[in-house]
């Protein structure tokens, strides 16, 4: 093997092309047709046609679905988009994993389930659970950077997420809730139905007691949940999410008060020395540094994106100096992170019109 070729195949291995399923296209076309608009309208400028949205196994490019969403967003004229593609969403839309939750016994169990079959949905976001003394947090993650219809995808998936939860407490809450992104101008018309939303918070999560995540379901059936996860597991396989080695340390790369895990502490987590990890991670054609690297670059963007200084970024990253961050981010870009904000924004996708 060449050395382009070996390079190639480590940033293959290392990277995973981030994509949604078709579904979540077809539920977006439905929701802008109660702005009456044609959903073969939404989806000029794709390769995509609503017949094709029928395929059960389809996936369409989280890029390409930032611009769809932007695209429904000017179609619609409607700026707080996400709000109304979270609502439209209960459990049962989830298909097979929806059902596996609401058949767990409890609601730690379900959500143990959401965050191993979160990729079914999208890499581009994960899920965490952490318990801390009498608390716990449900934290939604941002693997990629969603450009400008961040707020979109974050608010849509957060008020999913607050929905889930009610589901399966089978009551109706308003959890305390902080995102990681400024208040959007729009965000005093929808306020009243997330009144403990708090924006420009240090992470994206939902907030609840410890004791509420053992809380039996009500609909916990251990057969067909059994049965579901089977099927789940199958589908995880299929995409190509075995769970395998690379996937497993890069959702263990990232530490929660920022900065990244050192080999060692990932391997400590994964019950292996850390020459072994190494070892494993060669043996698959790519470096444990190639990984920490490309979530560094991916946080990096996502920081940027929430306004926050070069500085605050640099700390975050796990940098020792803004100036050793700039270099990393020239390296990745070929450009800095002032002239990275410099630039205009460009449309994924074609103008309505």
């Amino acid at each position: 093997m060449t050395r382009r070729a070996s390079r190639e195949a480590a940033e293959a291995a290392g990277k995973r092309a981030h994509t949604v399923p078709f579904f979540l296209v077809s539920q977006l076309v439905g929701l802008v047709e109660r702005w009456h608009i044609p959903g073969d309208e939404l989806l000029a400028g794709t390769n995509l046609a609503k017949k094709a949205l029928e395929d059960p196994f389809g996936r369409f490019p989280i890029t390409e679905m930032c611009g769809l969403l932007e695209r429904a967003r000017l179609l619609t004229g409607e700026p707080g988009l996400g709000y109304y593609d979270g609502l439209q969403k209960p459990p049962a839309a989830y298909g097979t994993l929806g059902f596996a939750a609401l058949s767990a016994s409890s609601v730690r169990e379900a959500l143990a389930l959401a965050v191993k079959f979160a990729p079914l949905f999208s890499t581009a976001l994960s899920l965490d659970v952490e318990s801390r003394g009498g608390s716990a947090i449900v934290r939604l993650e941002e693997n990629v950077d969603l450009g400008t219809a961040r707020d979109i995808v974050v608010i849509s998936m957060t008020m999913r997420l607050q929905t889930i939860l009610n589901a399966l407490t089978g009551r109706r809450r308003d959890f305390a809730v902080n995102l990681a992104m400024p208040e959007p101008p729009y965000h005093s018309r929808f306020a009243h139905l997330v009144p403990k939303w708090r924006f420009g918070q240090p992470a994206n999560g939902a907030l609840l007691d410890a004791a509420t995540l053992d809380s039996p379901i009500v609909t916990a059936d251990p057969t067909g949940f059994r049965v579901a996860q089977a099927i789940c597991e199958r589908a995880l396989n299929e995409l190509g999410f075995d769970d395998g080695l690379v996937d497993r340390v890069r959702r263990l790369l990232a530490k929660d008060g920022g900065g990244f895990r050192s080999v060692d502490e990932v391997a400590e987590r994964m019950h292996v020395s850390g020459r072994t990890l190494k070892r494993r991670l060669a043996a698959q054609g790519v470096s444990f540094s190639t990984l920490t690297e490309q979530a560094r670059h991916e946080k990096a963007m996502i920081l940027l994106r929430s306004g926050r200084s070069v500085v605050d970024v640099a700390h975050r990253l796990g940098y020792s100096t803004s100036s050793a961050f700039v270099r990393a981010f020239h390296r990745w870009t070929g450009t800095t992170p002032a002239a990275h904000r410099r630039k205009p924004e460009r449309a994924a996708m074609p103008k309505a019109g």
